[in-house]
């Protein structure tokens, strides 16, 4: 695959979410805010030191280890890489796919990719039309979501039997809970939980549809292009041919991926994730830094606003939910929710707000605050 030709074709799959600037390109939200453009902006006016304007030229916007907005670089051999991977992990030649999931998502564009790079039948469709029933059809086809669009089709008889006719419904970017997974196993869905991230060029892992309607509830095994270890602080380590070459403007050292990612690989292979080493909340497969939310808040709030913290709590639906909880003065919460509307893209926008009396604030007599206590306080009171 010569770069122009994939270039040319980015172009017409991205449109305006694709900007190039010299010899780099790169993928960018069209719904970001002030504070994620400004971020993008400081990064992409960057050059490498030393580039010969073919390796790791496709820039990808993730929220890397620390939720601070990094730009992961790609090019036609790890993109051809993972699609590579993919297809021989499905034991299929030519890949279809219906995406739902945006261009600037990895998880959307290697849908594309894996078509364009075998050969494929690619459709895209927007969710909100698939909510309400307008669902196409691509015969043999694949279908990637995050675990709460799942749940939402779950609900539709009609989508229900949609669901059924995919060859695969690959189910990643965030934890799926349990009572969603039985209920797609009771539908007979063909679901294919996967594990894989930005920096990989999406999945590493997966199931096979048949090992999760047979039971199975990990992230499956190493797709061929792939190997999986963890360490000895349980972090999942990842070799693969689609590693990315780099944060931009930066080259990364040789060697494994060490991910912010805890899990097991068991003895048939499989890989089970138990949670993050870091602080990141995952809402509905997006990467939210409490910081960044709590530093919105406190600009928003001012004086009025005596102490904040961002917490991402369980949810049914989107696995965690960003939840604000603050000591502040009365009426204040549209004030702060006006506030963060303006500067921050809407997934990291609290979804609650509860307001905490000073005396029930728990920091100790250091003055750290004890976000387990808070957790244990929304918990408890539901709405405070």
């Amino acid at each position: 695959m010569e770069r122009v030709e994939l270039i040319a074709a980015l172009r017409r799959f991205a449109g305006a979410a694709l900007v190039e600037r010299g010899e780099a390109v790169f993928l960018v939200d069209p719904g970001w805010g002030e504070r994620e453009r400004s971020q993008w902006e400081a990064l992409a006016t960057r050059r490498p030191e030393k580039w010969d304007g073919e390796r790791g030229w496709l820039c990808i916007p993730t929220g890397g280890s620390s939720g601070a907005m990094k730009l992961a670089r790609h090019d036609e051999h790890t993109l051809a890489a993972a699609v590579e991977g993919f297809r021989a992990h499905f034991g299929v030649g030519r890949v279809n796919a219906l995406g739902l999931l945006p261009p600037w998502h990895v998880s959307g564009l290697m849908a594309w990719a894996r078509c364009f790079f075998s050969g494929g039948v690619y459709r895209n469709a927007e969710w909100k039309q698939v909510e309400r029933g307008e669902r196409p059809s691509v015969g043999e086809a694949f279908l990637s979501l995050v675990p709460t669009q799942l749940a939402r089709l779950l609900e539709d008889a009609a989508a229900r039997a949609w669901l059924r006719g995919f060859r695969a419904v690959l189910v990643g970017g965030a934890p799926a809970w349990p009572e969603l997974l039985g209920r797609a196993r009771a539908e007979a869905i063909p679901v294919a939980l996967c594990y894989g991230m930005t920096e990989t060029a999406a999945l590493v892992a997966a199931q096979l549809p048949a090992e999760f309607l047979a039971g199975d509830e990990s992230s499956g095994r190493a797709l061929p292009h792939a190997r999986l270890a963890t360490n000895e602080e349980g972090r999942v380590l990842v070799e693969a041919a689609s590693l990315f070459r780099g944060y931009w403007p930066e080259e990364r050292a040789a060697g494994a991926l060490r991910t912010d990612d805890l899990g097991e690989i068991d003895a048939a292979g499989r890989l089970r994730i138990r949670g993050r080493a870091d602080g990141l909340i995952i809402t509905g497969g997006e990467k939210v830094n409490p910081a960044e939310v709590e530093a919105a808040l406190r600009a928003a709030g001012g004086a009025a606003l005596h102490d904040v913290a961002v917490l991402g709590l369980p949810h049914a639906e989107w696995g965690s939910e960003v939840v604000a909880l603050y000591v502040g003065e009365a009426g204040l919460e549209p004030r702060l929710r006006a506030g963060v509307a303006a500067g921050l893209a809407a997934a990291k926008r609290p979804k609650r707000y509860l307001r905490v009396a000073a005396e029930a604030w728990p920091r100790d007599g250091r003055g750290k605050l004890s976000r387990a206590a808070l957790a244990g306080l929304a918990a408890g009171a539901g709405a405070l």
